[in-house]
């Protein structure tokens, strides 16, 4: 009742300062999260329950590891987060939608009450976030539109487990709730890049140390040639979002036309550098499914999540694993402001190596 108390105040909040579309929009949002609460179930009732499915009271018990693991080897504010469970009936919880102008690398961003701005749009129901990307396409926009295994409520509410988690190989749940639970130990409004690369770092980490207590370090090798693949295609985006930049900053001497030519001709490139090194590793990358689809939304999604993962593995590295430091230092970068933390950033991700 608490957590429902919050979300009702919220929803008038917002109502009060917000234009037709987008009381639509958060009403969708408070209707989405109502529906995870009102199907929630307590995860030890479960447990206890003798019809519960062998393969879901396996999972189940493997949350409740998991939650002890990242709160005390971690230092993870778990409280009652992920203490319940939820059965959907679709294969996401949420449906993102990224947009970036037709001549930018930039995504566009939402101002939320709360949480700041944000580089992406979540929509509960499919239909509601195609509506929303055929108007931004209407508009000449690049998107994207994704499913979201999990998101966090940065700690406004306790976020429950769903079928989305249970369905993953334990590594892949274990990585998503460590994810989820960074987003809660630390966020910044307005930095989407920031928050999601500190998460995905914290995620690595994570899932390292959980594989190693439990005697699982093959697993993690098959990790770290992931990440691998995830480096080597960060690297090819990075150099297409660099002639890609290039490119843009010539809209006022070149006609629409010659814009739209080239850079067509730079994604094609980017699709065929990409199948090329793909075939190398000789199974599906970090972009299978994506690449044919690829433009400035998806380069922006991509480049926000991974861009700053090696800078943050830098930090953890340099506060020697400790990771109630590695939070305080996380904390401090986030209160420099945005140009001396992009400068810190950089500079702790060009000293990374996976190998040291």
């Amino acid at each position: 009742m608490r957590q429902l108390s919050q979300l009702c105040l919220s929803l008038l909040l917002v109502s009060a300062l917000s234009g037709c579309q987008s009381v639509n929009y958060y009403q969708q949002a408070a209707g989405g999260q109502l529906s995870l609460w009102w199907n929630s179930q307590p995860i030890d009732e479960l447990l206890q329950d003798l019809e519960t499915p062998e393969a879901l009271r396996r999972k189940l018990e493997l949350v409740q590891r998991l939650r002890v693991f990242a709160r005390d080897e971690l230092a993870l504010p778990v409280g009652d987060t992920f203490s319940d469970f939820v059965s959907l009936d679709q294969p996401y919880v949420v449906y993102n939608l990224m947009v970036a102008p037709e001549f930018s690398l930039t995504p566009r961003q939402w101002c939320y009450p709360f949480v700041g701005c944000q580089s992406y749009r979540g929509y509960f129901h499919l239909e509601d976030a195609r509506a929303a990307r055929e108007r931004y396409m209407a508009d000449g926009d690049d998107t994207f539109l994704g499913g979201v295994t999990a998101y966090s409520t940065l700690g406004w509410f306790d976020d429950p487990v769903h079928s989305g988690f249970t369905q993953l190989p334990d590594d892949r749940m274990a990585a998503l709730m460590f994810h989820e639970l960074a987003h809660k130990q630390l966020y910044v409004a307005d930095d989407t890049r920031f928050n999601e690369s500190f998460a995905t770092a914290v995620e690595l980490e994570g899932l390292k140390r959980w594989l190693q207590a439990t005697g699982q370090p093959e697993q993690y090798a098959r990790t770290r040639a992931r990440l691998r693949r995830r480096g080597e295609t960060l690297a090819l985006i990075e150099q297409s979002a660099q002639q890609l930049g290039a490119l843009y900053a010539q809209q006022d001497t070149l006609d629409i036309a010659e814009l739209r030519r080239r850079k067509q001709a730079l994604l094609d490139d980017l699709k065929t550098r990409y199948r090329e090194l793909e075939a190398t590793w000789g199974e599906p990358g970090p972009m299978a499914g994506v690449i044919e689809q690829v433009n400035n939304a998806v380069l922006g999604l991509f480049r926000q999540y991974n861009g700053d993962v090696p800078a943050f593995r830098q930090l953890l590295a340099d506060t020697g694993g400790d990771f109630q430091a590695f939070y305080e230092q996380v904390e401090r970068l986030s209160e420099a402001p945005a140009d001396v933390r992009r400068q810190r950033l950089d500079a702790l991700g060009q000293a990374f190596d996976e190998d040291l």
